[in-house]
């Protein structure tokens, strides 16, 4: 376990990078020093071939995320915005990062704090956890990402999030898709660590490709199109697509290169 900035602790399991907002004390709400933390480990992941997924989660039960830290907002903090490691924090809110990412919400995600974990592939959330997107009920609108939760739950959901600012539970989270396994509060990073692994068990070209497709997909059908003929000609003449042929063929694991 390594604090990589004060309120940011970094741990590896094997090909899995787990990354841990340690604030509880401020429901692990982001401050500019934990939002560059996170941003530069995205990028340090993607720069890594062997790590092959991310576990994002907070420390304690009560929240996973509160969004932006107010306080520290109000005192006039810079978040430094214009940053390498700002821009690397925005491409994974966005689910831009090529490594794929698992949220595992330990507790409730609001704001900002549900913006974040939208950027996650797959979500595993506590059974006492809440969702939601609050804004509307302090005169603003979620506008670092939020507004784009319609691409993963049904619009009117959506609509009913962004609309009434009201939280959901995760139970009505996972009935409309927002999340995939509601798990009991101690069983949230192990469920988590689960997926992560049998993600990076796979094929990383193959990874790359069918995140980057399946999101596009639903954002813009036709880059989308674009996008599977380039992946199509880089995945299916890779070393990869020859190994994992022949480890089918040979009855063994296969030994993934990531070319």
């Amino acid at each position: 376990m390594t604090t990589v900035v004060e309120g940011l602790v970094e741990e590896r399991h094997g090909p899995v990078l787990v990354l841990r907002i340690d604030r509880p004390e401020a429901r692990n709400a982001l401050n500019g020093a934990v939002l560059r933390g996170i941003g530069a480990a995205a990028l340090r992941a993607e720069a890594d071939p062997e790590i092959r997924a991310i576990v994002l989660t907070g420390t304690g039960d009560r929240a996973f995320c509160a969004g932006m830290d107010l306080r520290a907002f109000a005192e006039g903090e810079d978040i430094g915005t214009d940053s390498d490691e700002a821009a690397g924090y925005a491409r994974l809110s966005k689910g831009e990062l090529t490594v794929p990412v698992v949220g595992a919400a330990n507790g409730s995600a609001v704001g900002g704090g549900l913006e974040l974990l939208l950027g996650a592939d797959i979500i595993v959330a506590s059974s006492e956890a809440k969702f939601g997107l609050p804004e509307v009920k302090r005169g603003l609108f979620p506008a670092g990402g939020g507004t784009a939760i319609g691409t993963r739950i049904p619009v009117g959901a959506a609509l009913e999030l962004t609309l009434t600012g009201d939280p959901i539970t995760a139970q009505r989270g996972y009935e409309l898709g927002l999340i995939n396994a509601v798990v009991a509060p101690d069983q949230v990073l192990d469920t988590a660590l689960d997926y992560a692994r049998r993600i990076a068990a796979n094929a990383p070209l193959g990874l790359s490709a069918v995140k980057e497709l399946v999101r596009l997909a639903q954002a813009d059908p036709e880059r989308a199109g674009e996008r599977l003929s380039h992946w199509q000609s880089v995945v299916f003449t890779s070393n990869d697509a020859k190994e994992g042929a022949t480890a089918f063929m040979e009855k063994r694991a296969p030994v993934w290169q990531g070319q």
